[in-house]
C-alpha cells in the first residue's frame, strides 16, 4: 500500500506539468490531444518491442480498451480547451471534479451502492469549483469545458480500473493510446471544420514539447496510474490527483505570473479542494489500518 501511494504521488507530480505544456504548445486543443495520444502510443509500442514485453491481444479486447482510450482523448481535448479559454490554474482546478463524477459514475457502472462518505467529500470539491465559477465570470467558458473534461476523465479512470485487473499496466496503456488515436482520427476533420487552423503541422518547438509531454507526462504517468489502480480504488486515485492543481498552479505562478489574474474566490475554492484531498487520504489510511488489524486477528 505504501509503495502504491509513492507511485501515485510521482504520477501527481508528472501530472502537474501537463497544464504547463498545454500553455507552451501553440496548436489548438484538438490537434494537441491527437498528437499526444498518437506519440504516446507509438513510444509505448517501441519501448515494449525493444524490451520484448509487447503482448498481442484479441480484437474484442482491443475494441474494449479503445473505448477507454477514446474517453482519455476526449478528456484531453476538453482539458486543454479549458486552459486555452481561461488559464492554466482554472483548467487544472476544474479537473478536481473527477472525484465527484467518480463517486456517482462508479457505483452505476460497477453496480454497487453509492458511498455516502465519497459523495460528501466530493461535495467539498464541488463547492470549491462553484465559488470560483460564481465570483469570477471571466472564466466561465473555460470552467464549463473543464467540468466536461473531469467527467470524461472520471469515465477513463473507472474503465482503466477494470482493465488493470485483466491486463498488465504497460499493455493496457499502450493499446488505450493507440486505440484512442484510431478512434479520434475520424473525428478530427469534423473538429477542424468547426475550429479551423492555419496548419496541421506543429512547429519544431511544439514538436519538442509534444515529445516531452507524450513520454514523461503520458507514458510514464499513465503506467504508474494503472499500477496504482491494482491496489487503490479509482475514486481515491481521482481525488488524490486533485493535488495536481497545487503543483501546476505553483509552476504557473513562477512561469506565467498567473497570481496577478486570480481573485480571492479562486484561493478559497482551492483550499476546499485541498481539504477534501486531505480528508480522503486520512479516511483511506484509517480504513487500511482497520483492515490490517482485522486480518492480523485471524
Amino acid at each position: 500500500m505504501k509503495q502504491a501511494f509513492i507511485k501515485l504521488h510521482i504520477a501527481i507530480v508528472l501530472a502537474g506539468f501537463t497544464g504547463i505544456f498545454g500553455k507552451l504548445i501553440t496548436v489548438n486543443e484538438g490537434l494537441l490531444s491527437w498528437y499526444r495520444i498518437w506519440l504516446a502510443g507509438i513510444l509505448m509500442l517501441l519501448i515494449l518491442a525493444a524490451t520484448k514485453k509487447l503482448e498481442r491481444i484479441a480484437f474484442r479486447d482491443f475494441a474494449r480498451i479503445s473505448l477507454t482510450g477514446l474517453f482519455l482523448g476526449m478528456h484531453w481535448i476538453f482539458f486543454y480547451g479549458s486552459i486555452k479559454y481561461s488559464n492554466i490554474s482554472v483548467g487544472v482546478v476544474c479537473f478536481s471534479l473527477a472525484g465527484f463524477f467518480t463517486a456517482i459514475f462508479s457505483p452505476l457502472i460497477n453496480r454497487r451502492a453509492l458511498v455516502l462518505s465519497e459523495l460528501l467529500l466530493s461535495l467539498l470539491t464541488l463547492l470549491g469549483i462553484a465559488l470560483i465559477f460564481s465570483f469570477d465570470a471571466r472564466y466561465r467558458i473555460g470552467i464549463t469545458l473543464g467540468v466536461i473534461s473531469s467527467a470524461l476523465g472520471s469515465l477513463y479512470m473507472i474503465s482503466n480500473e477494470r482493465l488493470a485487473h485483466s491486463f498488465k499496466s504497460e499493455t493496457a496503456t499502450m493499446y488505450a493510446m493507440l486505440g484512442g488515436g484510431i478512434a479520434l482520427t475520424p473525428l478530427m476533420p469534423l473538429y477542424g471544420y468547426f475550429f479551423p487552423v492555419e496548419t496541421l503541422i506543429p512547429s519544431w518547438s511544439d514538436l519538442g514539447y509534444l515529445l516531452l509531454l507524450a513520454f514523461f507526462c503520458t507514458v510514464v504517468l499513465y503506467m504508474l496510474q494503472t499500477q496504482v489502480l491494482r491496489r487503490i480504488s479509482a475514486f481515491t486515485v481521482n481525488l488524490s490527483l486533485n493535488l495536481e492543481p497545487v503543483y501546476t498552479i505553483i509552476l504557473a505562478i513562477l512561469i506565467y505570473h498567473e497570481n496577478k489574474e486570480l481573485r480571492w474566490s479562486f484561493y478559497l475554492g482551492l483550499a476546499l479542494i485541498i481539504l477534501s484531498v486531505i480528508l480522503q487520504m486520512l479516511h483511506v489510511m484509517r480504513a487500511h489500518r482497520a483492515g490490517s488489524a482485522v486480518a492480523g486477528t485471524r
